[in-house]
């Protein structure tokens, strides 16, 4: 092996004899039997240099290929002199790891291109296979006659406490970087120390132009001192201090944070520092009240709905309860209101029911409740009324006030009655469900006798039960009595400008009651589990019409049908849709099921393994009414959705309402990065539709494309519709 190969051996030693003691032992020269005084000042010297740094000295002889080292004993503390330990012998193994960059660095030194050689490496000290790191340096300190090295010596040092800390530093930085929540550090004035990137982006304040500042700099004038104190006050006893503060930004906007506040000791562990994290909860709570609005007020009309009107009547008993006194409730429906949504589309209707709900307060006043339970079915509370009497000459009010025909637009006009059914507490009920019944139950004599009138509860009008009974029982029959039809709303492509697909919507011409709308004949199906066979029908009938269309040469066609909670959380709904596949020849890709967010969330873990079911079937599968319930978007997204349809109430308003305009293009955006199909339902104008266009809304459905149409109808609109021209042919 040649010098070079000695040396690569010999790579990095810790520790070392003196080095003087080195020198004189490869001669064999016998030390002297007394040293001089100078020569055992620089000794202790020396030693004294040892003990203090925490060094090692090593000094390895490159022809004996022997390694001495040397350190202070730093565990004879008892002793006022230190003693140095010497230790000879081979190196200690580097780790495989690091062994070429130390043999690299080594060779530069000894072939003169590095001054000195330095190296950090893990090195086993110990030969026990425990792997300490060593930050070494050294240099060559004699050479031969011919120039060749044949010593070196330096120094080396434990680094590995050091090296961890470092690691843990890095990871802390790296993690307290990546936070999203805001993380401050302050110095026991309360002054910045460091701040993460979270804390410029929530508050706008960089590094420079904080650090050093006073903590109170952000604080807001809506807070009074006596806060402060409290918090101050706490952090001192406790170490710790958390809740909700304003704050204000750089730009001067106030924000409300959530702030965690620990009390950490500094190195020296006498003086504190304060670590911050500070979350801005300004959306979130903007969104909490928001949730509370929406589930206690119609977001239509702005009324009061059926959660805050029960509360309301609840309150108000109890205190006619206590008083001896009286309390009304006004049951109002609005006559033929069904067949104006569907002649003038339901945006029409929206504004029209919005219309209404103000001539009913404007009518009885602030100072009783009205509310809107659902569609156009209006509630007064009255209070502080002596009887009957008063109740009955408020309701004739009300329907005075709808002698004038509602505004709903520019220049246009409806004249609208509405029905008024009439209970009273104490006499009629005494808890709020029963008022509310006997109210409803008015109501619907009130349209008995002719409509645009007002009808005070009498128990013999109960027979409104009855009535419900006969017609549930007229439903049963249905079915055997062909009483039940399919009709078709086709929806639009609008970078294909062609009609691609429709969705299929159950009708009910009942010989007894004639056409019976699916408001009230869909929830009698629901309550008597009939919803199960009145669905496969749809779903049969449905495949078995588009089968005939493709035959008929639109082979590109597909339909979509609606699917009712029961179907999907008791019926065997995977079963009966690849049954329907099977007999019909419909490919499955050519199917879809529409389910609103309300029935999908009603058991969310059930009915996703449902839907996993029929996903795996090849069909497609679509949120409907998307954004009129409350669900967990994080949960939606992991549902096998192939669909996302827009719910009419934010299309009514496009181009004239910010806000829906806002949420509809963000709703469009969400679908799209989800993969999934956009449609907008209830499409009426051009201005809707060219919105939608320009906002990427792959598919529109509404009156604007067509209303709904019997089979034939609508196969000779899809055949009549020119694709690219933006015409429709009526059929």
């Amino acid at each position: 092996m040649g010098l070079a190969g000695v040396v690569l051996v010999g790579v990095i030693v810790i520790g070392t004899r003196r080095w003087w003691q080195a020198w004189l032992d490869s001669r064999q020269v016998p030390a002297e039997p007394l040293r001089s005084e100078s020569l055992r000042n620089r000794d202790e010297r020396l030693k004294l240099a040892l003990w203090a740094s925490g060094e090692q000295f090593w000094d390895y002889d490159l022809v004996q290929r022997r390694l001495y080292r040397m350190r202070a004993d730093e565990t004879a503390t008892q002793s006022a002199d230190i003693t140095v330990l010497t230790r000879q012998g081979e190196v200690p193994t580097i780790h495989e790891e690091d062994l070429p960059l130390v043999q690299e660095r080594l060779r530069l030194h000894l072939q003169g291109k590095a001054p000195l050689f330095m190296s950090e490496h893990r090195m086993d000290m110990q030969g026990n296979g425990t792997w300490v790191w060593v930050r070494a340096r050294g240099r060559v300190v004699e050479r031969d006659t011919d120039g060749q090295p044949i010593r070196i010596a330096g120094t080396a040092r434990d680094i590995t406490a050091s090296r961890n800390a470092e690691y843990e530093h890095r990871i802390a930085g790296e993690v307290m970087r990546s936070m999203n929540e805001a993380v401050a550090v302050l110095d026991w004035a309360h002054q910045f120390i460091t701040i993460n990137p979270a804390f410029t982006r929530i508050t706008g304040y960089a590094d420079e132009e904080i650090i050093g500042q006073p903590m109170t700099m952000l604080d807001s004038d809506q807070h009074e001192d006596a806060f402060f104190e409290r918090m101050n006050r706490e952090l001192r006893l406790t170490g710790r201090w958390s809740g909700e503060i304003w704050k204000v930004r750089k730009d001067g906007e106030e924000i409300l944070c959530r702030i965690e506040t620990n009390v950490v000791p500094d190195a020296s562990g006498e003086r504190p520092l304060y670590v911050q994290v500070l979350t801005d909860i300004t959306e979130q709570k903007r969104a909490e009240q928001e949730l509370r609005y929406l589930a206690n007020y119609d977001t239509l009309t702005s009324l009061p709905n059926r959660s805050l009107l029960s509360e309301r009547l609840s309150r108000a008993i109890v205190r006619a309860r206590r008083e001896h006194g009286h309390v009304a409730v006004l049951f109002i429906d609005l006559d033929r209101f069904k067949d104006i949504n569907d002649s003038l589309g339901h945006a029409t209707g929206d504004r029209i029911l919005r219309s209404a709900a103000a001539r009913v307060q404007q009518t009885v006043g602030t100072q009783h409740t009205v509310a809107r339970l659902s569609g156009d079915e209006f509630t007064v509370v009255l209070e502080d009324i002596n009887g009957m009497p008063d109740a009955e000459e408020v309701a004739q009010r009300i329907i005075n006030a709808f002698h004038a025909p509602l505004n709903f637009g520019e220049r246009l006009e409806l004249a609208v009655s509405p029905s008024i059914g009439i209970s009273l507490y104490p006499e009629h009920a005494q808890v709020p469900t029963e008022l509310l019944k006997h109210a409803d139950t008015a109501m619907y004599q009130a349209k008995a006798m002719g409509r645009h009138t007002y009808e005070v509860y009498s128990e013999s009008m109960d027979e409104k039960n009855r009535h419900r009974a006969i017609l549930a029982s007229a439903l049963r029959r249905a079915i055997d009595r062909n009483e039940l039809s399919l009709v078709f709303q086709p929806r639009l492509s609008i970078s294909r400008q062609r009609i691609t697909g429709v969705e299929a919507l159950l009708r009910w011409d009942s010989k007894e009651f004639g056409m019976v709308s699916p408001a009230q004949f869909i929830p009698l199906a629901e309550e008597s589990g009939m919803i199960l066979e009145l669905g496969a029908w749809a779903l049969r009938n449905a495949c078995m019409t588009l089968r005939e269309w493709h035959d008929a040469g639109l082979e590109e066609l597909s339909v979509a049908v609606n699917v009712s909670a029961t179907q999907l959380q008791r019926g065997d709904l995977q079963t009966v849709v690849a049954r329907t596949l099977q007999e019909t020849g419909v490919p499955a890709n050519r199917l879809e099921l529409e389910l609103t967010e309300s029935v999908v969330m009603a058991s969310p873990e059930q009915n996703a393994d449902t839907l996993r079911a029929c996903r795996r079937l090849g069909i497609s599968l679509a949120i409907d009414d998307f954004g009129t319930g409350y669900s967990s978007l994080a949960y939606l997204k992991r549902l096998p959705l192939t669909t996302l349809k827009i719910d009419r109430e934010f299309i009514s308003d496009l181009t004239h309402d910010t806000d829906d305009e806002a949420i509809t293009s963000t709703i469009i955006t969400m679908g799209q990065s989800l993969a999934l199909k956009v449609v907008a339902e209830g499409v009426e104008t051009w201005d809707q539709y060219e919105f939608l266009r320009n906002h990427g809304c792959d598919e529109v459905q509404g009156h604007w494309v067509s209303q709904a149409l019997g089979a034939d109808q609508c196969l000779r609109f899809i055949r009549d519709y020119y694709p690219g021209s933006g015409m429709r042919v009526a059929s």
